[in-house]
């Protein structure tokens, strides 16, 4: 591959599963050299993009820090800042942020298999300069959302709108919302953040919703935590808190899915209890799907409720007909005045972060691939990519990724391949990649590779099966294939530091 720069495995994306990838690589492959190469200006990823009012973690800390870096802050709903601290911190002290390379945007891939790698084209996102490496192997940390725009409906009349129209993703820094009225579309966890945040401020907020969605309340500090804090080693209570954790997540899951009308009615008494007795919970707290059909909105300490019993803020349940010179009209005819509306209406989603892929000369073309293991792509060589759970905490996925690809690479050493190639297997229904019923998904699920529906080609979203499955059962399962062409040259040894 000529004399460009060569790496043994390229990690692309500087945020949260980025960084976790670079620390689980050094810990189990010391040896090898890596880089990761981060399309913004600064590392976090969400945690640094985000900075709309009250931005926080919708999962406990216990569960979205990493496995091997405990979380050690009270606060276990914790905010952007201090979620961006830890992970910043965590590279650090891993030594991991002098291999971090800012500003370069992975546009193209392309692997070779008569020289079993890759030559990946790179965009300078401050300069336009291009350039190219190549590496061995390849891991997209880079996640699947668009960082350069959310999504917003066309919302009719929007241009007569003679205040200020804004989406989360894109937060003002200088944006004055003391005394006046704010109205937020969504009824996301985007939305729901915003409200109470807002409500301090504000005159008053107005979250007006299409569609209501399930709601749970939760303690910002984990009572278990803070007990066992008290009577154990630091380094005890970490792990026993995150299966705690664990296993809350799995049984709320798994009852959604079995019971529904149970998990309803125990939603609804926490709406009751968190709203008081006479706040009327239908129509706005009444979703037409059944829980975990899409994610459950997280309120850490009720402080969504709060604001709505102090009449800080309203929620109302209808659809805009057209904006006005001084807010919206609804398609009942109520008019809501408004001097600055948040369009918390969700994500644009790309896949593989826009990247597009090459094996041989030919395109791969995404719609038509299928996951392996909801990490890999049949018939890619030598590339994992990074999706968390959408009914649990991200990185609970992330760590068991980046485990995974460790093993793989170690399996590779041990019977001397240069080539991991998960061969696609004809006979498999696909299916769609992500089983969820939320707008953003569905919007964007044609993009994405499909699943298959049976093993290996089968994302699961179970992190006591993953866990078995990708940490401990062997990684030749008869779909990977382990190959080493005559052309394809040694990994280079030693390697620098």
């Amino acid at each position: 591959m000529g004399a460009l720069e060569h790496l043994d495995v390229l990690i692309v994306g500087g945020g949260l599963s980025g960084i976790g990838a670079a620390c689980h690589l050094q810990a189990a492959h010391p040896r090898r050299s890596y880089a990761i190469l981060e399309a913004r200006d600064a590392t976090g990823g969400t945690w640094d993009l985000f900075r709309y009012p009250g931005i926080r973690s919708d999962s406990d800390m216990h569960t979205l820090g990493y496995r091997f870096r405990p979380w050690e802050a009270a606060k276990s709903i914790a905010d952007g800042p201090a979620i961006l601290e830890y992970v910043r911190n965590t590279a650090r002290e891993h030594g991991v942020e002098e291999r971090i390379r800012l500003n370069r945007r992975v546009v193209r891939a392309e692997f070779s298999t008569p020289e079993a790698g890759w030559r990946v084209h790179v965009e300078h996102t401050d300069t336009g300069e291009r350039e190219e490496l190549t590496c061995s192997f390849l891991y997209l940390c880079c996640g699947y959302f668009r960082y350069e725009q959310g999504y917003t409906p066309e919302f009719p009349g929007r241009d007569r709108f003679g205040g200020e129209l804004i989406h989360p993703q894109h937060w003002p820094e200088d944006l004055d919302y003391d005394g006046k009225r704010v109205l937020v579309i969504g009824s996301g966890a985007t939305a729901m953040t915003l409200v109470p945040a807002l409500a301090e401020r504000a005159a008053h907020v107005t979250m007006l919703q299409r569609s209501p969605t399930y709601v749970v309340a939760m303690p910002g500090t984990d009572p278990l935590a803070a007990l066992l804090a008290r009577i154990l080693p630091r380094r005890l209570v970490y792990p026993v808190v995150r299966w705690k954790n664990v296993l809350l997540q799995a049984g709320s899951y798994q009852l959604s899915r079995r019971r529904p009308e149970i998990m309803k009615r125990i939603l609804r008494l926490g709406l009751r209890y968190g709203l008081g007795k006479d706040f009327q919970i239908d129509p706005h707290f009444k979703p037409a799907y059944n829980p975990w059909d899409q994610r459950l909105c997280l309120v850490p300490d009720g402080d969504l409720f709060k604001s709505l019993r102090r009449g800080r803020a309203s929620v109302l349940t209808d659809r805009i007909e057209t904006f006005t010179e001084t807010g919206v009209r609804l398609a009942s005819g109520e008019e809501l005045g408004a001097e600055i509306v948040v369009s918390a209406t969700g994500l644009d989603l790309v896949p593989l972060g826009g990247i597009e892929l090459a094996v041989d000369g030919r395109d791969v073309v995404l719609p038509e691939a299928m996951a392996y293991k909801g990490m890999m792509l049949g018939d890619v060589p030598n590339m994992i990519f990074c999706v968390g759970y959408t009914n649990a905490s991200w990185t609970l996925k992330a760590d068991l990724t980046s485990e995974y690809a460790c093993r793989l690479l170690a399996e590779m050493d041990a019977r001397g391949a240069a080539i991991a190639v998960p061969e696609r297997d004809p006979s498999v229904t696909p299916v769609p990649f992500l089983d969820f019923s939320a707008g953003y998904v569905q919007r964007a699920l044609h993009r994405f590779p499909q699943q298959g529906a049976t093993e290996p080609w089968r994302l699961r979203q179970n992190y006591v099966l993953d866990l078995v499955t990708l940490r401990h059962r062997p990684i030749a399962d008869g779909a990977m294939r382990f190959t080493s062409p005559a052309a394809a040259p040694a990994r280079r040894e030693p390697v620098a530091a």
